[in-house]
Protein backbone atom coordinates (compact mmCIF):
# COMPACT_ATOMS: atom_id res chain seq x y z
CA UNK A 1 0.00 0.00 0.00
CA UNK A 2 1.31 3.43 -0.92
CA UNK A 3 2.01 5.62 2.08
CA UNK A 4 -0.06 8.78 2.15
CA UNK A 5 1.55 12.01 3.32
CA UNK A 6 -0.92 13.58 5.78
CA UNK A 7 0.19 17.04 4.71
CA UNK A 8 -0.62 16.38 1.05
CA UNK A 9 -3.90 14.70 1.93
CA UNK A 10 -5.06 17.32 4.42
CA UNK A 11 -8.66 18.38 3.81
CA UNK A 12 -8.77 22.01 4.91
CA UNK A 13 -12.55 21.97 5.11
CA UNK A 14 -12.45 19.04 7.51
CA UNK A 15 -9.66 20.62 9.59
CA UNK A 16 -12.11 22.80 11.44
CA UNK A 17 -10.82 23.10 15.01
CA UNK A 18 -7.66 23.88 16.94
CA UNK A 19 -7.68 20.26 18.12
CA UNK A 20 -7.63 19.03 14.50
CA UNK A 21 -4.51 21.04 13.75
CA UNK A 22 -2.73 19.98 16.91
CA UNK A 23 -3.42 16.34 16.05
CA UNK A 24 -2.24 16.74 12.46
CA UNK A 25 0.90 18.54 13.63
CA UNK A 26 1.76 15.69 16.00
CA UNK A 27 1.33 13.16 13.21
CA UNK A 28 3.49 15.12 10.80
CA UNK A 29 6.25 15.74 13.33
CA UNK A 30 6.47 12.02 14.03
CA UNK A 31 6.30 11.01 10.39
CA UNK A 32 8.97 13.47 9.29
CA UNK A 33 11.13 12.94 12.40
CA UNK A 34 11.61 16.64 12.99
CA UNK A 35 14.29 17.66 15.47
CA UNK A 36 13.40 19.50 18.67
CA UNK A 37 15.53 21.73 20.87
CA UNK A 38 14.28 25.25 20.15
CA UNK A 39 11.92 25.59 23.09
CA UNK A 40 10.36 22.11 23.21
CA UNK A 41 11.50 18.49 23.37
CA UNK A 42 8.47 16.48 22.17
CA UNK A 43 5.82 16.42 19.44
CA UNK A 44 2.94 17.54 21.66
CA UNK A 45 4.61 20.65 23.04
CA UNK A 46 5.93 21.51 19.57
CA UNK A 47 2.44 21.20 18.10
CA UNK A 48 0.90 23.34 20.85
CA UNK A 49 3.58 26.00 20.44
CA UNK A 50 3.11 26.15 16.67
CA UNK A 51 -0.68 26.02 16.46
CA UNK A 52 -1.48 28.27 19.42
CA UNK A 53 1.34 30.68 18.54
CA UNK A 54 0.20 30.99 14.93
CA UNK A 55 -3.32 31.81 16.12
CA UNK A 56 -2.06 34.40 18.64
CA UNK A 57 -3.34 32.28 21.52
CA UNK A 58 -1.51 31.43 24.78
CA UNK A 59 1.83 29.84 23.83
CA UNK A 60 1.49 27.08 26.43
CA UNK A 61 -1.96 26.09 25.12
CA UNK A 62 -5.43 26.19 26.65
CA UNK A 63 -7.79 23.18 26.72
CA UNK A 64 -10.80 25.51 26.58
CA UNK A 65 -9.82 26.55 23.05
CA UNK A 66 -9.14 23.14 21.52
CA UNK A 67 -12.60 22.87 19.96
CA UNK A 68 -12.72 26.44 18.71
CA UNK A 69 -13.58 26.66 14.98
CA UNK A 70 -11.05 28.28 12.67
CA UNK A 71 -11.52 30.69 9.81
CA UNK A 72 -10.45 29.57 6.34
CA UNK A 73 -7.66 32.16 6.41
CA UNK A 74 -6.39 30.71 9.70
CA UNK A 75 -6.38 27.19 8.27
CA UNK A 76 -4.43 28.31 5.21
CA UNK A 77 -1.91 30.06 7.46
CA UNK A 78 -1.47 26.96 9.62
CA UNK A 79 -1.10 24.74 6.56
CA UNK A 80 1.73 26.91 5.24
CA UNK A 81 3.54 27.00 8.59
CA UNK A 82 3.23 23.23 8.96
CA UNK A 83 4.57 22.73 5.46
CA UNK A 84 7.61 24.87 6.23
CA UNK A 85 8.17 23.11 9.56
CA UNK A 86 8.19 19.57 8.16
CA UNK A 87 9.54 20.14 4.64
CA UNK A 88 12.01 23.01 5.12
CA UNK A 89 12.61 22.04 8.79
CA UNK A 90 12.29 25.65 9.93
CA UNK A 91 12.17 25.97 13.74
CA UNK A 92 8.87 27.13 15.21
CA UNK A 93 10.26 30.34 16.76
CA UNK A 94 11.43 31.52 13.32
CA UNK A 95 8.04 30.66 11.84
CA UNK A 96 6.33 32.74 14.52
CA UNK A 97 8.93 35.51 14.70
CA UNK A 98 9.05 35.11 18.46
CA UNK A 99 11.20 33.24 20.97
CA UNK A 100 10.98 32.96 24.74
CA UNK A 101 13.64 33.42 27.39
CA UNK A 102 13.07 33.39 31.16
CA UNK A 103 9.34 33.54 30.53
CA UNK A 104 9.60 36.65 28.35
CA UNK A 105 8.78 36.87 24.61
CA UNK A 106 11.35 38.35 22.21
CA UNK A 107 11.25 39.41 18.58
CA UNK A 108 13.51 37.11 16.57
CA UNK A 109 14.35 36.24 12.99
CA UNK A 110 17.01 34.21 11.19
CA UNK A 111 19.66 36.87 11.88
CA UNK A 112 19.88 35.73 15.51
CA UNK A 113 20.03 32.51 17.49
CA UNK A 114 16.78 31.29 18.96
CA UNK A 115 16.89 32.13 22.72
CA UNK A 116 17.82 29.13 24.89
CA UNK A 117 20.87 30.07 26.98
CA UNK A 118 21.44 28.43 30.35
CA UNK A 119 22.61 31.81 31.64
CA UNK A 120 18.94 32.39 32.34
CA UNK A 121 19.12 29.95 35.25
CA UNK A 122 21.90 32.00 36.82
CA UNK A 123 20.02 35.26 36.26
CA UNK A 124 16.93 33.76 37.87
CA UNK A 125 19.06 33.42 41.02
CA UNK A 126 20.40 36.99 40.60
CA UNK A 127 23.87 35.58 39.82
CA UNK A 128 24.33 34.52 43.41
CA UNK A 129 26.44 33.40 45.16
CA UNK A 130 29.03 34.72 42.70
CA UNK A 131 28.21 38.39 43.31
CA UNK A 132 28.56 38.02 47.06
CA UNK A 133 25.43 40.08 47.63
CA UNK A 134 26.81 43.09 45.73
CA UNK A 135 24.40 44.24 43.04
CA UNK A 136 26.22 45.07 39.77
CA UNK A 137 26.07 48.64 38.46
CA UNK A 138 27.38 47.91 34.93
CA UNK A 139 26.61 44.75 32.95
CA UNK A 140 27.67 43.77 29.43
CA UNK A 141 25.76 41.29 27.25
CA UNK A 142 28.50 40.39 24.76
CA UNK A 143 27.40 38.65 21.52
CA UNK A 144 23.89 39.76 22.42
CA UNK A 145 22.02 38.50 19.33
CA UNK A 146 18.35 39.22 19.99
CA UNK A 147 19.28 40.88 23.27
CA UNK A 148 17.37 38.38 25.39
CA UNK A 149 20.18 37.94 27.94
CA UNK A 150 20.83 41.66 28.26
CA UNK A 151 17.13 42.47 28.58
CA UNK A 152 16.70 39.77 31.22
CA UNK A 153 19.76 41.12 33.07
CA UNK A 154 18.36 44.65 32.99
CA UNK A 155 15.06 43.42 34.41
CA UNK A 156 16.85 41.37 37.06
CA UNK A 157 19.02 44.34 38.09
CA UNK A 158 16.87 47.42 37.37
CA UNK A 159 19.41 49.78 38.97
CA UNK A 160 22.22 48.64 36.67
CA UNK A 161 23.32 50.15 33.37
CA UNK A 162 23.33 47.41 30.73
CA UNK A 163 25.25 47.43 27.45
CA UNK A 164 24.41 44.98 24.67
CA UNK A 165 26.91 44.44 21.84
CA UNK A 166 27.24 42.28 18.75
CA UNK A 167 29.22 42.20 15.50
CA UNK A 168 26.03 41.73 13.43
CA UNK A 169 24.14 44.93 12.66
CA UNK A 170 21.10 42.85 11.68
CA UNK A 171 21.15 41.27 15.14
CA UNK A 172 21.50 44.68 16.77
CA UNK A 173 18.38 45.91 15.01
CA UNK A 174 16.45 43.13 16.72
CA UNK A 175 18.17 43.81 20.04
CA UNK A 176 17.08 47.46 19.81
CA UNK A 177 13.50 46.37 19.15
CA UNK A 178 13.55 44.11 22.19
CA UNK A 179 15.12 46.76 24.41
CA UNK A 180 12.36 49.15 23.31
CA UNK A 181 9.73 46.46 23.81
CA UNK A 182 10.53 46.40 27.51
CA UNK A 183 11.11 50.13 27.89
CA UNK A 184 14.70 49.80 29.13
CA UNK A 185 15.96 53.37 29.08
CA UNK A 186 19.26 52.45 30.79
CA UNK A 187 20.22 49.85 28.18
CA UNK A 188 22.63 50.77 25.35
CA UNK A 189 23.10 48.77 22.15
CA UNK A 190 26.53 49.00 20.50
CA UNK A 191 28.08 47.52 17.36
CA UNK A 192 31.33 45.80 18.30
CA UNK A 193 33.60 42.98 17.16
CA UNK A 194 34.23 41.47 20.58
CA UNK A 195 35.54 44.51 22.57
CA UNK A 196 36.77 46.58 19.62
CA UNK A 197 33.84 49.03 19.77
CA UNK A 198 33.74 49.28 23.57
CA UNK A 199 36.80 51.40 24.25
CA UNK A 200 34.86 53.86 26.42
CA UNK A 201 33.93 51.06 28.81
CA UNK A 202 37.40 49.88 29.87
CA UNK A 203 37.36 48.55 33.45
CA UNK A 204 33.69 49.46 33.77
CA UNK A 205 31.77 46.17 33.87
CA UNK A 206 31.04 44.32 37.09
CA UNK A 207 29.64 41.43 35.05
CA UNK A 208 30.18 40.34 31.47
CA UNK A 209 27.61 37.81 30.25
CA UNK A 210 28.48 36.01 27.04
CA UNK A 211 26.96 33.21 24.98
CA UNK A 212 29.48 33.30 22.11
CA UNK A 213 29.97 31.12 19.03
CA UNK A 214 31.37 27.82 20.28
CA UNK A 215 30.45 25.02 17.85
CA UNK A 216 33.45 23.12 16.48
CA UNK A 217 33.90 22.14 12.83
CA UNK A 218 32.83 18.52 13.32
CA UNK A 219 29.61 19.46 15.09
CA UNK A 220 28.85 22.17 12.53
CA UNK A 221 28.97 19.51 9.82
CA UNK A 222 26.58 17.30 11.79
CA UNK A 223 23.98 19.86 12.86
CA UNK A 224 20.34 18.83 12.39
CA UNK A 225 18.59 20.73 9.56
CA UNK A 226 16.75 22.94 12.08
CA UNK A 227 20.03 24.42 13.32
CA UNK A 228 21.18 25.15 9.78
CA UNK A 229 18.58 27.94 9.72
CA UNK A 230 20.46 29.77 12.47
CA UNK A 231 23.27 32.19 11.56
CA UNK A 232 26.62 30.44 11.18
CA UNK A 233 28.31 33.58 12.50
CA UNK A 234 26.67 32.96 15.88
CA UNK A 235 27.52 29.24 15.99
CA UNK A 236 30.86 28.35 14.39
CA UNK A 237 34.13 29.03 16.20
CA UNK A 238 36.91 27.26 14.38
CA UNK A 239 38.17 23.71 14.33
CA UNK A 240 37.86 23.10 18.08
CA UNK A 241 35.09 25.60 18.88
CA UNK A 242 37.37 27.83 20.95
CA UNK A 243 38.54 30.52 18.52
CA UNK A 244 36.27 33.20 19.97
CA UNK A 245 36.69 32.06 23.59
CA UNK A 246 40.48 32.35 23.44
CA UNK A 247 40.17 35.99 22.37
CA UNK A 248 37.51 36.62 24.99
CA UNK A 249 39.65 35.33 27.86
CA UNK A 250 42.64 37.42 26.78
CA UNK A 251 40.74 40.67 26.33
CA UNK A 252 38.03 40.55 29.02
CA UNK A 253 40.24 41.75 31.93
CA UNK A 254 40.57 45.17 30.28
CA UNK A 255 36.80 45.67 30.54
CA UNK A 256 36.11 44.24 33.99
CA UNK A 257 36.25 46.12 37.26
CA UNK A 258 38.81 44.91 39.79
CA UNK A 259 36.20 42.61 41.34
CA UNK A 260 34.42 41.89 38.06
CA UNK A 261 33.48 38.47 36.73
CA UNK A 262 32.98 36.91 33.31
CA UNK A 263 30.10 34.42 32.97
CA UNK A 264 30.22 32.51 29.72
CA UNK A 265 28.39 29.60 28.11
CA UNK A 266 30.34 27.48 25.61
CA UNK A 267 28.36 24.26 25.72
CA UNK A 268 30.19 21.06 24.86
CA UNK A 269 33.36 23.01 24.06
CA UNK A 270 34.00 23.45 27.79
CA UNK A 271 35.88 20.14 28.22
CA UNK A 272 38.25 21.18 25.44
CA UNK A 273 38.81 24.55 27.14
CA UNK A 274 39.64 22.83 30.41
CA UNK A 275 42.01 20.47 28.61
CA UNK A 276 43.69 23.28 26.66
CA UNK A 277 44.18 25.52 29.72
CA UNK A 278 44.37 23.28 32.81
CA UNK A 279 45.89 26.06 34.93
CA UNK A 280 43.03 28.49 34.24
CA UNK A 281 40.92 28.59 37.39
CA UNK A 282 37.27 28.37 36.42
CA UNK A 283 34.11 27.91 38.48
CA UNK A 284 31.67 25.48 36.84
CA UNK A 285 28.21 26.07 38.36
CA UNK A 286 25.81 23.19 38.75
CA UNK A 287 22.86 23.67 36.42
CA UNK A 288 19.68 21.78 35.88
CA UNK A 289 19.58 20.15 32.46
CA UNK A 290 17.05 21.92 30.29
CA UNK A 291 14.61 19.55 28.54
CA UNK A 292 14.09 22.17 25.86
CA UNK A 293 17.54 22.03 24.32
CA UNK A 294 19.82 19.06 24.65
CA UNK A 295 22.57 20.91 22.78
CA UNK A 296 24.83 22.69 25.25
CA UNK A 297 22.98 21.51 28.35
CA UNK A 298 26.30 21.95 30.15
CA UNK A 299 29.13 24.35 29.54
CA UNK A 300 28.79 27.49 31.66
CA UNK A 301 31.86 28.80 33.44
CA UNK A 302 32.57 31.77 35.73
CA UNK A 303 35.95 33.41 36.09
CA UNK A 304 37.14 36.55 37.89
CA UNK A 305 39.25 39.36 36.46
CA UNK A 306 42.05 38.45 38.85
CA UNK A 307 42.13 34.91 37.55
CA UNK A 308 42.06 36.08 33.96
CA UNK A 309 45.03 38.39 34.52
CA UNK A 310 47.10 35.28 35.19
CA UNK A 311 45.79 33.58 32.06
CA UNK A 312 48.36 32.92 29.38
CA UNK A 313 46.41 32.04 26.26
Amino acid sequence: MTEINPLEAADLEAMATVRDWVRLSCSLFRQHEVHFGHGTDNVWDEAIRLVFGALHLPAEGDDRLLDAKLLVSERLHLFELLRRRVEAREPVPYLLGEGWFMGLPFHIDRNVLIPRSHLGELLANQLEPWLGGNAPTHILDLCCGSGCIGVAAAMTFPEATVVLSDISEAALQLARRNVARYGLSDATVIHSDLFAGLGDYRKRFDVILCNPPYVDAEDMADLPPEYAHEPELALASGEDGLDFTRRLLREAPDYLTDDGILICEIGNSLPRLLEAFPRLSLVIPELEESPEDERGSEGVFIVSREQLLNFEG
